[in-house]
C-alpha cells in the first residue's frame, strides 16, 4: 500500500530527471553563460526578444550580446529546476502533515528541500563565477545526489523492496553493493570533471590516446583544484592539452574499473537469484559503456553526449535500487514494559 504523497514523489523523480538531461544539454551547448545574470536573463524574467528589450539587454551587458538560442536553452533549464523546488517544497509542508505516521520520511523530505536550496545557490555561482569547474561540477554533483534522494523517497513511500532477511550470503552482496555504488559516484564525479574541463575530446582514438598507451600527462595541473582561480571565463575551459589529457584518461581507468565492479555485481545478483536486479544494472551498465565509446570515436556528438549524461543517472538509479534492496531489515523494538508487568512476569516464572 502505498504511503501518502508517493505519485508526486514519483513526479519529483520524473521532473529531477528531465532537469538533470536539460542541465547536461546546456553545458553541452556552451549555453552556461546564455543568461549573464541570475536569476532572470538581463534583467528580465524571460528571454529579451522585441527591439526594445534587446537594446536594454545590449544596455545593462555590453560584453555579452544576447543569443536567443542558448539564453532560451539556459532559461528553460531554470524554469524546470524552479518548478522542481516548488515541488520539492511542497513535499517538505505535506510531510509535516504525516508525521505521525510510522516511518514516514519526514527528515529525507527537509532533506530534499536544503538540498535543492543550496543547488539554487551553485546555480546562481555557476553563472556569477563564470563557469569555475569547481562549482559547475558540484552543481551537477548536487542534481545527481537529488534526483538519488528523489529515488530512495519514492521507494520509501511505495512500500516495495522490502528489505530481504539477514544471511551471511545477503551481507557479502549487501558489501559489494555498497562498493559498487562508491565507484560509480566516483566515476560519475570523475565525467562531471571531465566534462566542465571540456576534456572529452583531450583523446579522439581507442584503446590508445594519442596512439600511445601512456601519453604526455599533467595530472598535478588536471587535479588542482587551487590551480584554477575565480575569474576568468571558463566558457570552453582554460586547461593546456596535458592537463586535460590527464583527466579524460582518469576518467577512461574510472571506466574500467566501474565495468568491472557493476558486472561483478550483477553477476553476483544472477546467482543469489535476483535476475531482474541483475539485468537491469547490466543493462544500463552496456548502454553507458557503448555510448561512451561512440563518444570519443565520433568526437561528442550532442545527442550520444547527452545521453551519456542521461544513462549515466540511470545507471546510478539502478545501483541505489540494489542497494535500497539488499538493505539490513530494520531492528524491532519491543515495547517498554512497566515495573508492574514485570513483576508479574517475574512471579510467573
Amino acid at each position: 500500500m502505498h504511503k501518502p504523497g508517493y505519485r508526486w514523489a514519483v513526479i519529483g523523480l520524473v521532473l529531477c530527471f528531465v532537469v538533470v538531461i536539460l542541465g547536461a544539454y546546456t553545458r553541452l551547448v556552451h549555453a552556461g553563460l546564455g543568461c549573464p545574470d541570475w536569476p532572470g536573463c538581463y534583467g528580465f524574467l524571460s528571454v529579451p526578444q522585441s527591439d526594445g528589450a534587446l537594446e536594454t539587454a545590449q544596455m545593462r551587458f555590453p560584453d555579452d550580446p544576447v543569443e536567443a538560442f542558448k539564453a532560451w536553452a539556459e532559461m528553460i533549464h531554470r524554469y524546470a529546476a524552479g518548478l522542481l523546488g516548488l515541488l520539492i517544497l511542497g513535499l517538505a509542508l505535506y510531510s509535516l502533515k504525516q508525521r505521525h505516521q510510522p516511518d514516514y520520511p519526514v527528515a529525507l523530505c527537509f532533506g530534499l528541500l536544503g538540498l535543492v536550496i543550496c543547488q539554487a545557490l551553485f546555480g546562481m555561482w555557476t553563472v556569477t563565477l563564470k563557469l569555475w569547474p569547481q562549482v559547475v561540477t558540484a552543481h551537477l554533483l548536487g542534481g545527481f545526489t537529488t534526483l538519488s534522494l528523489l529515488l530512495l523517497l519514492s521507494l520509501r513511500l511505495s512500500g516495495r523492496l522490502q528489505a530481504l532477511p539477514a544471511s551471511p550470503g545477503i551481507a557479502r552482496l549487501r558489501n559489494l553493493a555498497r562498493l559498487t555504488l562508491l565507484v560509480v559516484i566516483g566515476q560519475i564525479m570523475l565525467g562531471g570533471w571531465t566534462s566542465t574541463n571540456y576534456a572529452a575530446v583531450a583523446c579522439i582514438d581507442l584503446p590508445t590516446c594519442h596512439g600511445e598507451w601512456w601519453p604526455e600527462m599533467d595530472f598535478a595541473t588536471g587535479f588542482n583544484l587551487l590551480h584554477q582561480e575565480v575569474g576568468p571565463n571558463y566558457l570552453g575551459g582554460m586547461l593546456e592539452g596535458p592537463g586535460r589529457t590527464a583527466i579524460h584518461f582518469t576518467h577512461r581507468i574510472g571506466a574500467v574499473i566501474t565495468t568491472l565492479m557493476a558486472l561483478t555485481l550483477a553477476w553476483q545478483l544472477w546467482r543469489s537469484r535476483y535476475p531482474l536486479l541483475a539485468s537491469l544494472v547490466t543493462l544500463m551498465l552496456t548502454v553507458q559503456v557503448a555510448l561512451g565509446v561512440t563518444n570519443v570515436l565520433a568526437h561528442l556528438p550532442l545527442p550520444v553526449a547527452v545521453a551519456h549524461n542521461g544513462v549515466a543517472a540511470l545507471l546510478l538509479l539502478s545501483v541505489i535500487s540494489v542497494n535500497y534492496r539488499l538493505r539490513a531489515p530494520t531492528s524491532v523494538r519491543r515495547p517498554m514494559q512497566s515495573n508492574s508487568s514485570r513483576r508479574t512476569l517475574a512471579g510467573s516464572v
